[in-house]
């Protein structure tokens, strides 16, 4: 790995702010020797000057430093955890707080975690990536710097820590979060405390995440496109605005009255659309392969004169409210990022429906929104509490996505932080960025029609050669969101061995595989618009099957 690379002399420290810094260390501290083993405990309670970020703070300060020993994909990794507190511009905004983990060993790479979510969390910074494989080490295993944040904000007491949106009552928390300003934050003062650990600069620094944090993948390559040198974004909630307004429109649908199909209805509706469309492919294994050929109509189900007679059917009202997950939201007025809808969510074309809690919940959507509605309508009545609103107070359901109302300059300012829809990544391009993005066609919480939204959008913009030069997006049939549950099809790929090729030694992807974690079985990872489709031979097997368009 050569340090001494464009890209790596653009990652580096400024010579100016090593010295400065330094200072606390003694003469001669910016010409040290090279280390793979961090200097731990000189990082304790180490100060992070503000010069050292490229956005606006009023510096940090490590809090911790201490040496760890834990076992990381079966392997036993010794590294040093700092944790540390960037300060904010605004005095009543909260800290960003931030973890470093820096291996003995280090092999000169450094990759960050984004979250999910709020956030309001530090990812955990032994995990693996987004999709990633049971049988290739987590990058702490391999010896990478991995670090992450919170993204600007600490939880509070919410059953579940990631739907806790109150930071939203404060305007820079709001842009740490939705614009991303936290990731830029981060990204600068780890490294610069990479480099005082090993007095060197890492040669390669990736970015991963999925859901909130696949978001944030496309943030960091559009926004500082000379940044990281690979990102890996997995179902990225890139318009983050337009999918909240999905969200509250179908929070209003399954409120009304008869209109939520229980746990029961969602399996049987499940069930159907796999009877109906498995084996379109091909070969029938509980996967629907081309979601785009799957043709379903939820009336088939109807009960006698449409009422609700039971488990084994959908009423009239279930059978609007389904069809309205699965439908393109559009609404009637224009917001500030340009959006002017969601495309829906693939309930009707394969997703795992007994997953209620990411997909439309086991509870209708009420006043308060109960902990067991979907994950989605959870998230819809904090955005309104504290985002829209800043009122914890207000009743999100009598927020409605379709007239909004005295709402509307709000949601069109909102629209400008949250909707990352910038698809110019020719500077990352240009900076020799790579970009591989994936997507779970049953997922339950990010449509992945969105995410063929964006990287149709590239395309359009940038051409088919040159989109090719640097991103790939697979998407991978039956996987759902983050593999909860029990899916279809759990994905495993090891995609961060591909990105390390295709960044250190120009080879890109090819005839990639990704296999189910759960069961024995491979699949092509077929390059987004093509799909896998059975020509003969084992059925669990990818050599089994060709990539179709």
């Amino acid at each position: 790995m050569n340090s001494t690379s464009p890209r790596a002399r653009r990652l580096a420290v400024p010579a100016a702010l090593v010295l400065v810094a330094g200072m606390a260390f003694g003469p001669g501290v910016a010409t040290a020797s090279p280390s793979t083993v961090p200097a731990c405990a000189g990082l304790d309670q180490m100060r992070i000057p503000a010069s050292v970020m490229s956005l606006p703070t009023t510096g940090g300060r490590v809090t911790s430093a201490s040496v760890k020993t834990g076992v990381v994909s079966g392997r036993t990794i010794e590294y040093c955890q700092a944790d540390a507190d960037i300060f904010p511009v605004d005095p009543s905004a909260p800290a960003i707080k931030m973890r470093v983990a820096l291996p003995h060993g280090w092999n000169r790479k450094a990759l960050m975690f984004g979250g999910g979510g709020y956030n309001g969390t530090i990812p955990d910074l032994t995990m693996n990536v987004p999709f990633g494989p049971a049988d290739q080490p987590a990058p702490l295993a391999r010896r990478y710097v991995t670090f992450a944040s919170d993204s600007g904000h600490q939880h509070g007491p919410a059953a579940v820590p990631s739907l806790d949106g109150s930071f939203g009552m404060n305007d820079e928390a709001v842009r740490n979060f939705a614009a991303g300003d936290a990731l830029k934050k981060t990204r600068d003062a780890s490294l610069f405390l990479i480099w005082h650990a090993y007095r060197t600069n890492p040669a390669e620094v990736y970015f991963s995440g999925g859901s909130t944090g696949g978001r944030e993948a496309l943030v960091v390559a559009q926004r500082w496109p000379r940044a990281f040198d690979g990102v890996i974004s997995a179902y990225p909630a890139w318009n983050n605005l337009a999918e909240i307004l999905d969200l509250g429109y179908l929070a209003h649908v399954l409120s009304r009255p008869g209109a939520f199909p229980g746990p029961a209805k969602q399996t049987l509706l499940y069930d159907s659309v796999i009877n109906a469309c498995d084996g379109l492919d091909g070969v029938k294994d509980k996967v629907i392969s081309n979601p785009r050929g799957c043709h379903f109509d939820p009336h088939v189900l109807r009960c006698p004169d449409g009422a609700d007679t039971g488990p084994a059917c959908l009423s009239d009202p279930q059978i609007k409210a389904v069809t309205a997950m699965s439908t393109p939201f559009r609404w009637p007025y224009r917001i500030a990022s340009g959006e002017t809808g969601y495309p829906g969510f693939p309930f009707l074309s394969g997703a795992d429906m007994r997953t209620p809690f990411l997909g439309f919940g086991s509870t209708a959507p009420a006043n308060p929104m109960p902990a067991t509605s979907g994950y989605g309508m959870q998230y819809w009545e904090q955005w309104v509490k504290y985002f829209l609103t800043r009122d914890p107070n207000h009743n999100s359901l009598d927020v409605d996505p379709r007239q909004p109302g005295k709402w509307l300059d709000r949601i069109s300012h909102l629209s400008t932080i949250q909707d990352r829809n910038n698809v110019d990544l020719r500077p990352f391009a240009r900076a020799g960025g790579k970009l591989i993005m994936l997507h779970g066609a049953a997922d339950e919480l990010v449509s992945h029609r969105s995410t063929n939204e964006y990287y149709q959008r590239v395309r359009d913009l940038l051409g088919t050669e040159v989109t090719r030069s640097f991103m790939r997006y697979y998407l991978v049939p039956g996987a759902n969101h983050a593999n909860f549950g029990a899916p279809a099809f759990a994905a495993g790929w090891d995609s961060l061995s591909a990105l390390e090729r295709w960044v250190e030694k120009g080879q890109s992807p090819v005839s990639p595989v990704v296999a189910d974690v759960n069961h024995n079985r491979t699949r092509p990872l077929c390059e987004y618009p093509a799909w896998p489709r059975y020509r003969a031979g084992e059925p669990d097997s990818a050599s089994s099957f060709v990539c179709t368009r």
